[in-house]
């Protein structure tokens, strides 16, 4: 009467479907990582670090441009390890451990940033279009980065 329901992911996922999740981040890493050498980046994030209570030391030590350049070097030194990790185990496991912490930490923003709730639609759960929304998109790219970090250490019969 009923058809018989299957829950699709049963594994961590073939290794086309990683891939993809590895070489999305990648361009992100790239990309952003790039985009950290430029004042307007650096402008951009400079909101977000100072209210966050994990990462207000940096721009306190390097200055605004100088965290920027820090962060971004963090994320070229991440896709630089999700390339090699294509190809070896520990530089993958390296790379995807970094993406876990780079989204973990932007997800604190999330909690400390002004402007995450939006009031004109009753604040909290309710989150804005601008600043909310951006945040909120890392918790599937954290979620990419933890299945790359599982597949990577999990061992070869598995």
């Amino acid at each position: 009467m009923f058809p018989t329901l299957h829950i699709a992911e049963k594994t961590t996922g073939s290794r086309g479907s990683l891939a993809l999740l590895r070489w999305a981040l990648v361009v992100i890493f790239l990309w952003f990582g790039c985009m950290k050498f430029t004042s307007y980046e650096a402008m951009g994030i400079a909101p977000l670090m100072q209210n966050s209570p994990i990462m207000s030391w940096i721009p306190a030590v390097f200055g605004v441009q100088g965290a920027s350049y820090f962060i971004g070097t963090a994320e070229l030194v991440t896709a630089a390890a999700l390339i090699i990790g294509t190809f070896n185990k520990m530089a993958s496991a390296f790379g995807a451990t970094m993406s876990c912490l780079v989204y973990a930490v932007t997800l604190t923003f999330f909690l400390s940033t002004p402007g995450v709730a939006e009031p004109t639609a009753g604040g909290f759960p309710a989150i804005s279009a601008g600043t909310g929304q951006f945040l909120l998109k890392d918790l599937v790219l954290l979620a990419a980065s933890a299945c790359l970090l599982l597949a990577s250490i999990r061992p070869a019969d598995a």
